[in-house]
């Protein structure tokens, strides 16, 4: 959808919960597909059908340690074939047999192999019961040369790494994962250990890496800046010149997030710092709660910005409000909606969206509770989080699924 630019100063009115939303999956585009070395194609989308470049097997093969023979026994033993040496050079004729080890090639005109359990051996000469075919795995039996074995859009997981491999690919086309730079602000905020009278610990870096990777993309680097313009300047400007010079340049990003700078105190430069580089601003401020001091602009160059609020419940709310959005459309990946009624009392508000966490049951969605924007409890013990619309009356209500752990 077209992105509608509300002004680079200050915005007044706040955006609707559902057109916020809607304003950051039309600020993104798919990123164009790359081709890239197999270990680097681990979490991203297949851009085209993954193919099989060869046959598996790639030979006849036996599917067992044994003999391979030709015609009705006995067998007089003529060779030996162990996995990864050469063919047995000549054609076996009926009564002929080579010993062969699981996975070796096996040789032409074998008609069956014969497992060492099942073989009687008496020098040179070897005897038992088989069946015609039995043991032999076909060259392309379990997948065909040319078959598509996964299709457009699949998550390169590593077992499909494993697969891809094994067809003979080097490289995958896949929509690469976005690339995410945060900067967390505050004089106030801690990284470690107790923190001080007057200190927090920092509570949105350490589930922003987990929020981002589940919504598709992959966090590219931290800095923790002090409150003041100048580093929140020079910050954003250093992505500016990154992404302008060389998409793949260190300090490029596709997407920006600012925690902590986005509401109006004293502290909170960043409309300031955008306006000042020339930034459009598409969102300023959303009508919901938790979270209604987030903001979504776009840097010269094309890289969105999302700011989310200091809070950690509201900057969690911000974050699948707005940042879940941009990243899954930039990712390619198709988005799934989810119904339910609430099994329990949940209060609207009159002019704004509510995010209320829940835990779905077979009576519906139950509120948790501990959902006041400065903590994460409620969210933890979540599995979702309701979206409760203005002035809703029982009706059910979507839930957007929480980042779920491993």
């Amino acid at each position: 959808m077209p992105v509608t630019v509300l002004r680079h100063d200050l915005v007044v009115e706040s955006t609707t919960w559902v057109t916020a939303r809607a304003l950051a999956k039309g600020a993104a585009a798919p990123l164009e597909p790359a081709s890239v070395p197999l270990d680097d194609a681990l979490g991203g989308r297949l851009a085209a059908p993954l193919t099989a470049l060869v046959p598996v097997p790639g030979v006849d093969v036996s599917a067992m340690d044994g003999y391979a023979v030709a015609g009705a026994g006995p067998w007089r033993v003529v060779g030996r074939v162990l996995a990864g040496g050469a063919c047995y050079g000549h054609k076996l004729r009926p009564g002929e047999a080579v010993e062969i080890a699981t996975g070796a090639p096996a040789p032409a005109g074998a008609s069956a192999v014969l497992p060492y359990e099942h073989a009687a051996v008496d020098g040179a000469r070897v005897d038992g019961a088989v069946e015609i075919g039995r043991h032999i795995r076909r060259r392309g039996e379990d997948i065909a040369e040319g078959a598509v074995v996964l299709g457009g859009g699949a998550v390169v997981t590593p077992v499909a790494l494993g697969l891809a491999a094994a067809l003979g690919h080097d490289e995958l086309l896949v929509r690469p994962r976005p690339r995410v730079a945060v900067l967390i602000t505050g004089d106030e905020v801690v990284r470690e250990g107790l923190p001080a009278p007057g200190r927090v610990r920092d509570a949105i870096g350490p589930f922003l890496p987990g929020l981002v990777a589940w919504a598709g993309g992959r966090v590219a680097g931290t800095d923790v800046l002090p409150d003041g313009r100048e580093a929140l300047r020079a910050a954003l400007a250093a992505r500016v010149a990154g992404r302008v010079a060389d998409r793949l340049a260190d300090r490029a990003a596709d997407v920006v997030v600012v925690c902590g700078a986005s509401s109006k105190g004293p502290a909170d430069h960043l409309r300031a710092m955008l306006g000042d580089l020339g930034a459009d601003v598409i969102v300023d401020g959303v009508a919901v709660r938790p979270g209604h001091p987030q903001l979504l602009a776009r840097l010269p160059g094309g890289a969105p910005v999302v700011g989310l609020p200091g809070n950690p419940f509201a900057a969690l709310g911000a974050a699948l409000t707005l940042l879940a959005p941009i990243l899954r459309e930039l990712a390619g990946i198709p988005v799934r909606t989810e119904t339910s009624a609430l099994a329990g009392a949940v209060r609207a508000h009159p002019r704004d969206t509510r995010l209320v966490p829940v835990r779905r049951s077979g009576r519906g969605a139950v509120p948790v509770g501990h959902d006041r924007p400065g903590s994460l409890w409620g969210a933890a013990l979540a599995d979702a989080l309701a979206v409760v619309p203005p002035g809703w009356a029982g009706e059910q209500v979507e839930l957007i699924e929480l980042p779920p752990g491993g």
